[in-house]
């Protein structure tokens, strides 16, 4: 019977269906043009039948000319994600400019990619982006830059968890990165995050899994480099050692961002939000606490103002207001993880040289202290620290 079948792939409804499936539910409701684009694009993902449910009930609930109708729709199609059991929703209210600090080359980056997602731009013939991949030094904001782009650009989030896609039954991975990868299509515009891809998939011979990595691995790659839906992949990394050729060249992501330790200012920069955010704003002066954070990353940076406010608490609960003082004592109690990491970032400095763009604005070249040792203090490393010294 193969013979004289013809396979017909029917595609989800396109922006003129559903206006149609609209039109038939509107009635004699007036709704301004805008709005009702705005409803239409809330609803681009879901099928025909899925469509019809959430314009019914979002007109049951607000009406469909009031602006809450929209959000109703978007609540509706994370329900999409939420039965896939793959995909992780995330809801997230990060502003870029509020919670990132420094990163100035990749937010000006990442703005600028937003116009694509424009009436005017689809017209002019514009295409929208794919990814980014974001590597470098841990606890430097890679990840908090991937729950950002969602807010920035209005986007759902979506968290790709490799450790959902494997399964125990032959065959079963391959088709749940498949249904993971349909799922994210089918509720693009959309945000993918895919947190240390470099971890969760390994690049090394399939003797253990019997390949079932690698086809995994294969399915992803394909899918970045083909696909035609508004999905923008951002993957983050911290060792490049594992990351294979054929995902950094391009095609697959549209740029590859270094994201390195915090320069002086951007050090400023991540002290004022951090206070901000606990509500402490009586300090003004940044230049020192800046000098003396050199070499911490942002996430022991936001770790400092916790331990200051702490010890603030102690001294005296009454006082709603930290002081130097603390910042400074809780400064000296944080060894920096760039200190035991100094070849390891040295290593990604080198390689991100020729290979990515700084999502910085400057260079940072503060120079790590190097200190004598004598030779009867033998230094202890663990396993994974001479791995890094060999690497």
């Amino acid at each position: 019977l193969e013979k004289y079948l013809t396979i017909v792939n029917v595609p989800l409804p396109d922006k003129d269906d559903l206006k149609t499936r609209l039109s038939t539910i509107i009635s004699n409701e007036n709704i301004n043009p805008d709005l009702e684009n705005f409803i239409i694009d809330s609803a681009l993902g879901m099928t025909d039948m899925e469509a019809d449910l959430a314009f019914r009930l979002a007109k049951e609930k607000v009406g469909l000319s009031s602006k809450d109708a929209a959000r109703i729709i978007a609540n509706e199609k994370e329900q999409i994600i939420k039965k896939s059991g793959i995909l992780d929703y995330y809801q997230v209210n990060e502003e870029l400019e509020k919670s990132v600090g420094g990163l100035n080359n990749l937010k000006t980056w990442l703005k600028q990619r937003n116009k694509a997602f424009e009436r005017k731009a689809k017209n002019f013939g514009l295409k929208e982006p794919k990814g980014i991949l974001l590597l470098g030094v841990p606890g430097c904001g890679k990840s908090l830059t991937a729950k950002c782009v969602a807010t920035e650009w209005k986007q759902p989030l979506l968290r790709l968890d490799i450790g959902k896609v494997f399964q125990a039954e032959v065959g079963s991975s391959e088709n749940n990165i498949r249904l993971a990868i349909a799922t994210a299509e089918a509720v693009a515009p959309c945000v993918l995050w895919i947190d240390e891809i470099e971890k969760g998939l390994s690049v090394g011979g399939g003797e253990k899994d019997g390949g079932t990595n690698s086809r995994v691995f294969s399915t992803i790659l394909t899918w970045m480099q083909e696909k035609t839906k508004p999905v923008f992949v951002v993957a983050t990394a911290n060792n490049i050692s594992d990351l294979p050729p054929e995902l950094l060249r391009k095609g697959r992501f549209d740029e590859i961002f270094f994201v390195d330790l915090p320069s002086k200012e951007e050090r400023k920069n991540i002290l004022k939000i951090h206070l901000d955010k606990n509500g402490q704003t009586n300090i003004t002066d940044f230049d020192n606490l800046a000098d003396k954070t050199k070499h911490f990353n942002g996430a022991e940076i936001e770790e400092v103002v916790k331990e200051a406010m702490f010890l603030s608490y102690i001294d005296n609960p009454e006082n709603q207001q930290i002081s130097i003082i603390h910042l400074e004592k809780a400064i000296e109690q944080i060894v920096p993880l760039a200190q035991t990491m100094k070849k390891k970032i040295d290593g990604l400095r080198e390689w991100a040289s020729t290979r990515a763009r700084l999502a910085s604005a400057e260079k940072n070249n503060e120079k790590f202290e190097v200190v004598e040792s004598d030779s009867e203090n033998l230094i202890i490393q663990t396993k994974r620290e001479k791995e890094e010294d060999i690497f």
